[in-house]
């Protein structure tokens, strides 16, 4: 993990071109691993004929609020990087600590953003493998990515600022009251 962690920071912090050149890379990467996670859990409950794990209209009513509070999470948050001068992309992130708007309740709602969208579509296409399996295996890989990649190259690139943030900052799940 450390040899990912120094890799991604000689990126942040190196020549802008290259940062450039790769974060379109980093970003059709991410989108691939959605589109792949819905792909097989779609798939699955085809090969096994499952039915949905709710039926209609429950689907929509379970489906349409998760992913509209996801979008709005996502959204917001990209908003807030862009505002920063920076991308969702962690090859290209802001170069100082975003911690307004979604971020002062919590380190990474982008991320619950994505995990809420998901569970949404699960339902949305009446997919039980990706509400049971494929997205808690999604939201697992993502904390882990998050934990072990992301944190610790940004408690590299911003010392004590960022430290102090993930004290008081949960992870996913926004405090309401700071």
């Amino acid at each position: 993990m450390k040899t990912v962690v120094d890799f991604i920071y000689r990126a942040v912090t190196g020549a802008r071109h290259i940062r450039i050149i790769f974060m379109p890379i980093f970003a059709a990467f991410f989108l691939c691993i959605l589109l792949l996670t819905i792909f097989l859990a779609l798939k699955l409950d085809d090969y096994f004929n499952l039915s949905g794990p709710v039926g209609y209209p429950l689907n929509y009513i379970l489906s349409l609020p998760l992913m509209a509070i996801g979008a709005f999470l996502w959204i917001w948050s990209v908003l807030h990087f862009a505002k920063a001068k920076g991308t969702p992309v962690p090859i290209s992130p802001p170069p100082k600590l975003v911690d307004t708007g979604p971020y002062a309740y919590a380190r990474n709602p982008m991320l619950s953003g994505v995990f809420l969208m998901l569970f949404g579509i699960g339902f949305m296409a009446g997919s039980p493998s990706l509400v049971f399996v494929f997205t808690p295996i999604f939201v697992v890989g993502g904390v882990l990515e998050f934990k072990f990649i992301e944190e610790p190259e940004l408690e590299k690139r911003l010392g004590d600022t960022y430290r102090e943030y993930k004290r008081k900052t949960p992870m996913l799940i926004p405090k309401v009251f700071r």
